[in-house]
């Protein structure tokens, strides 16, 4: 059953990322990590998931409006527009935009460079590799072909009779496993998982609250059983932590995020945060139908840490 988050000590943490470490399983000069999972053959076995040809979006509108989950807004410049050009003839719209590649509001794709624990990231290359100038090693450039295989969506608040899951709840393999029963889905080999917490129908519902200080996640022992099952990449409608995490005394102060710790550089799964799950679990139920084809395109950053994605689902 969803629950607040149990202690995790730096000591339990500590053997947990010791024992999921994928560094070296690919090569000593791998950059990819996880996403070796999803071979040709696993893309092509994805197809079968495409039945009726619809197509969903998984990220939110670009937030160009601070609030408590945004407190980095997009900036949006118009540099030309249609109401102050003539009528007649030839005429063009032009603008600008700029924004953080994380943060708590806009949907992005975490690299493998993102975060450090003790100095290294995935694959055990030094944090000095992340210069000023950008990153040098394990950039998002590792998806630049396309992240492209079978989705899995769990949907949790549904598996509890409930729309979301409040501020704080952990998820726990338990619960992973009891989803995954109900919806007769298995999580496999090299497949993009998605976690449905309802955080974006809460917030249509109730008010904003804090998410740095409290949201539904999956709490860090939930990491063990994405390792075993295999899963390529993760995303969640929060950041996939829960918050607060119940790690305490790890990195600094705003790293207590076990699932961050152990995905990025411990297990090299990319991450994808603040996803927009509400239309595609709404797909899913309508067709009782957990699986599709998923499809995410990072942009070409040389150097980035992270990047805003348009996940497609594809039924």
């Amino acid at each position: 059953m969803v629950q607040p988050a149990r202690p995790i000590s730096p000591q339990d943490f500590d053997s947990l990322f010791d024992e999921l470490k994928n560094w070296g399983r690919w090569g000593q000069e791998d950059q990819r990590g996880a996403l070796n999972l999803i071979t040709q053959e696993k893309r092509v076995a994805a197809t079968k998931y495409i039945q009726d040809g619809f197509t969903v979006s998984g990220a939110l509108p670009l937030a160009k409006r601070p609030g408590p989950f945004n407190s980095n807004p997009v900036q949006h410049h118009m540099t030309r527009a249609g109401d102050l050009v003539s009528s007649k003839g030839y005429g063009v719209a032009l603008d600008f935009f700029s924004m953080s590649s994380h943060g708590m509001s806009d949907t992005h794709l975490d690299a493998l460079c993102h975060i450090f624990y003790n100095g290294q990231m995935y694959n055990g290359f030094s944090s000095a590799e992340v210069t000023s100038a950008g990153a040098r090693v394990n950039t998002i450039e590792s998806g630049q072909d396309g992240i492209i295989g079978r989705g899995v969506l769990l949907d949790i608040p549904r598996s509890i009779g409930k729309e979301w899951l409040e501020p704080g709840e952990a998820i726990y393999p338990e619960d992973l496993e009891r989803v995954e029963e109900m919806q007769s889905v298995h999580v496999e080999e090299g497949d993009i998982l998605l976690i449905y917490t309802g955080r974006n129908l809460r917030l249509q519902h109730k008010a904003p609250w804090n998410p740095r200080e409290e949201l539904a996640g999956l709490h860090g022992t939930s990491m063990r059983w994405v390792y075993e099952r295999g899963v390529a990449v993760l995303g969640c409608d929060g950041i996939s932590d829960v918050i607060p995490s119940g790690l305490e005394g790890v990195g600094s102060p705003i790293a207590g995020r076990p699932v961050h710790l152990l995905a990025l550089p411990a297990m090299g799964v990319h991450l994808i945060d603040n996803c927009d799950l509400e239309a595609i679990a709404q797909a899913s139920r309508e067709r009782n139908r957990w699986n599709f084809y998923f499809v995410i395109a990072p942009l070409k950053l040389n150097g980035g840490t992270g990047c805003p994605v348009n996940p497609v689902a594809i039924y």
